[in-house]
């Protein structure tokens, strides 16, 4: 052998020979089964192949590939094995001069039976099976690094080698055999056909990422391996693992297309294909998404309705059905259904966890937009039955849909941490979910109030505000974190504010609420006053709480007496945790006066709340005053801490629709005008002297300082024009009104026409100079041709 290799490597030019002469050889040999010649012969090519890299090496090559060929037509699994392990060996060899025109047809198809072969003896089918996984392993060792060669991506090619890895891996991971203590990992197929096809991918361009995956989404359809899908799990770890890191959306890419031609299956396929998309999502991290982030999310809401409109359709099916064993079938498949939507929101939430903050709000106002809206807001004025979503197949379908959607929202919600109020709550994602809480259905209101508790929430309060079901005597028990609120977030409640006031009255006053409308909103309103309590905020919140308290006690109010019943418990509570907030002793000791009252002779009254247990029926109109919360009590003890108390007096109005309610912010300067001049109006009519009023200090407070220093005369005609103006308003009718109006307009009319002509001037246009021959008619002009005007030398060419 050292003669023969030291003769090779001297004269390149006998190669050729020499890999013919062993080819003939090991054909004759292999024809009269001399097994130990055709090992030699096979011993001297490899040799040979690793010693000499001369430029005629290709010819030499074709006579080895000769060789390899004939021993895997071979039926003894020995010379198969030998033919593998050779050219494994050949494959680790780098070529200087690639020859082009070779192909690997028969080595692809031949490898690709062997890791299928099904021998009785189980050593022998795992010898065989792991030559075949070697040889493919070398096969597309050699291709894969020159393009010139042949393209191991075709189609044709990875429709046998992707099968073949998947086969081997599910066998393995059907049978879970305990191998033998002393053999080596890589000698089990199921191990080297998960290292093969992760070595695949991982040479995987993005152009080619497409010729593995579908062969591995067409196995699993065809082999039934979806259900269940922890092979499938498996599988696609393994991809994502090992795919290059830029390129980790397209399997998920991938898997949203298969889904889609799976929209006719069943939903037990569906959801599992669900499940390992969701598994995927989280290895590839926020690579998962890729350019098109709202395709993925506009797919997966595509499947939640088609699987909602398939579970209406099933329920009309069922209906009509008279067989019990129909029935139950289709009772199950409706739980599948059930299951596939639990499974998309989960997904959702998945994908919704890897994006950036500011692509969360985007997802979430994309997913309300989904939303079915409903046509009109009620109010308590109409009945809730005439709601369009209220009855009917549609109203059912939007019904389904508008709460699984919330849900998938509120899935996004719970990843989303939230900075900025005005930036959670844009407009556009902000009055729609509003909207959403005044539904009819009491199921939907809940979720849309868990939707703003994620979102207002930044402190983790919720759960300990839900723990919490009744009136504690020191909220430090609770452990509330409470921070002050930035200006924005004030600006925010300033300029929206209203309109939360508007949807928990709206809330609270609904007929079909059960107990966890009325602990999520008292959820809401706490939280509001944990994360956004300013001292004007507060107050407004508190005349919320006392005009509930009025709701209730209204003989005329439509609400059931439970519902009374528990608006009063949660006014109790929410005061009761804003007095110990504000630390307020004397709102503290009214509150707890108060529900000590309650305690001794209306317990019902007090937390905790539940709307569906027998409660005595009492006359709610009868309550006593000690038994109520008084707005005089409230207004003093805020007061005297330095809160703006005014609003209090003036009771709250429900309007009909919230966009009624003026939310315009009040500026400093104009409440403390009008609150000026109103004290100086009434000092005036009532003929007495003014009492020293309080002092605001505002622009009009020292304008009518400074007149007042100057001139008291030009202060005393103010005061008497405004008067004679209130008097004329008062007394005259409509008709006397329009006509001074009408005198004063036509006044002006007459003093502007004066103005206009006393400015007109001559204009130096072909139209000549106005002339006026009599006082009475309206300007002429008198045409001037155009050659007799003068103009100025600048403009003259």
């Amino acid at each position: 052998m050292e003669k023969l290799t030291f003769y090779a490597v001297s004269h390149n030019e006998k190669l050729d020979r020499i890999g013919s002469y062993l080819a003939h050889r090991l054909d004759r040999d292999v024809y009269r089964q001399r097994i130990g010649y055709v090992f030699i012969s096979m011993k001297a090519l490899d040799q040979l192949l690793l010693a000499c890299h001369a430029q005629s090496l290709n010819l030499f090559v074709e006579s080895f590939l000769k060789m390899v060929h004939k021993l895997l037509e071979s039926n003894m699994p020995e010379l198969q094995v030998l033919g593998t392990n050779s050219f494994v060996k050949f494959s680790q060899i780098e070529e200087d001069t690639p020859s082009y025109h070779r192909t690997y047809d028969f080595f692809i198809a031949k490898f690709s039976s062997m890791c299928h072969n099904n021998s009785d003896d189980a050593e022998t089918r795992r010898k065989i099976r792991l030559a075949g996984l070697k040889g493919l392993q070398g096969v597309v060792r050699k291709t894969v690094s020159d393009e010139l060669q042949v393209n191991i991506w075709d189609t044709t090619y990875m429709d046998k080698i992707v099968p073949s890895f998947l086969f081997n891996m599910n066998e393995g991971f059907d049978s879970n055999l305990e191998s033998p203590v002393h053999e080596h990992p890589e000698e089990r197929p199921e191990v080297l056909a998960d290292s093969c096809l992760r070595d695949v991918m991982r040479r995987a361009a993005y152009a080619n990422i497409h010729a593995v995956i579908k062969p591995v989404l067409k196995h699993l359809d065809l082999h039934e391996l979806w259900v269940p899908n922890n092979f499938a799990i498996k599988v696609f770890k393994g991809i994502m693992y090992s795919i290059q890191s830029q390129y980790g959306y397209v399997t998920p890419h991938f898997l949203l297309l298969h889904l889609d031609e799976h929209m006719k299956n069943t939903p037990k396929i569906k959801r599992s294909i669900v499940e390992v998309l969701k598994q995927i999502v989280a290895i590839a991290a926020d690579g998962a998404v890729g350019p098109s982030v709202l395709e993925i999310f506009n797919t997966l809401l595509r499947h939640l309705r088609s699987s909602v409109d398939e579970r209406l359709s099933g329920g009309q099916a069922m209906s009509g059905s008279q067989s019990a064993s129909d029935l139950q079938q289709l009772k199950f498949d409706e739980n599948e259904e059930i299951l596939f939507e639990e499974a998309i929101i989960d997904t959702i939430g998945a994908f919704a966890s890897i994006l950036p903050d500011y692509q969360k709000i985007e997802i979430m106002m994309f997913i309300m937009g989904k939303v079915p809206m409903p046509k009109d807001r009620t109010s308590t004025q109409l009945q809730e039955d005439d709601h369009p979503l209220a009855s009917g197949a549609k109203g059912e379908g939007d019904i389904l849909v508008q709460d699984m959607l919330l849900k998938s929202l509120l899935e996004v919600g719970t990843k989303y941490t939230t900075n900025s109020m005005a930036t959670t709550f844009p407009a556009s994602f902000f009055q729609p979910l509003l909207n959403m809480s005044v539904v009819p259905n009491p199921g939907i209101r809940v979720v849309v109030q868990e939707i703003l508790h994620t979102l207002i929430d930044r402190h983790e309060n919720v759960i300990k505000l839900y723990a919490n079901r009744g009136i504690v005597k020191n909220i430090g028990d609770l452990e509330l974190k409470v921070e002050k609120a930035s200006r924005q977030d004030i600006m925010f409640m300033r300029k929206h504010g209203a309109e939360f006031q508007w949807h928990i009255f709206e809330n609270l006053i609904r007929s079909q609420n059960t107990t966890k409308n009325f602990v999520a909103i008292y959820c809401t309103m706490s939280l509001l006053c944990v994360e956004l309590g300013t001292d004007d905020i507060l107050v407004g919140l508190v005349k919320l709480a006392l005009a509930l308290q009025d709701h209730a006690c209204d003989p005329t109010s439509k609400i059931p007496t439970s519902h009374q019943y528990a608006i009063h418990a949660i006014v109790a509570q929410y005061l009761n945790l804003i007095g110990q907030l504000t630390a307020i002793p004397s709102l503290c000791q009214h509150v707890w006066q108060v529900i000590e009252s309650r305690r001794k002779s209306t317990p019902h009254l007090l937390p905790p709340i539940s709307v569906e247990d027998k409660v005595p029926s009492t006359g709610q109109g009868s309550l006593a005053p000690e038994l109520l919360f008084q707005v005089d009590s409230i207004s003093e003890a805020l007061g005297s801490s330095g809160h703006d108390v005014s609003r209090l007096s003036v009771p709250y109005i429900h309007v009909q629709e919230p966009r009624n309610v003026d939310t315009r912010p009040r500026s400093v300067t104009d409440a403390g005008s009008i609150h000026v001049d109103f004290e100086l109006l009434q000092a005036s009519t009532a003929g007495v002297k003014q009492k020293h009023l309080t002092e605001h200090v505002t622009f009009e407070s020292l304008k009518q300082v400074l007149l007042s220093g100057i001139n008291d005369s030009s202060v005393e005609e103010e005061r008497q024009k405004r008067l004679d103006v209130l008097h004329s308003f008062k007394n005259s009718t409509l008709d006397e009104l329009a006509a001074a109006a009408e005198v004063k307009n036509e006044k002006w009319q007459q003093k502007l026409n004066e103005i206009l002509d006393t400015v007109t001037k001559s204009p130096q246009t072909p139209a000549g100079s106005p002339t006026r021959p009599d006082p009475s008619t309206p300007l002429q002009f008198q045409s001037v041709p155009t050659y007799e005007m003068k103009f100025p030398e600048l403009c003259v060419y």
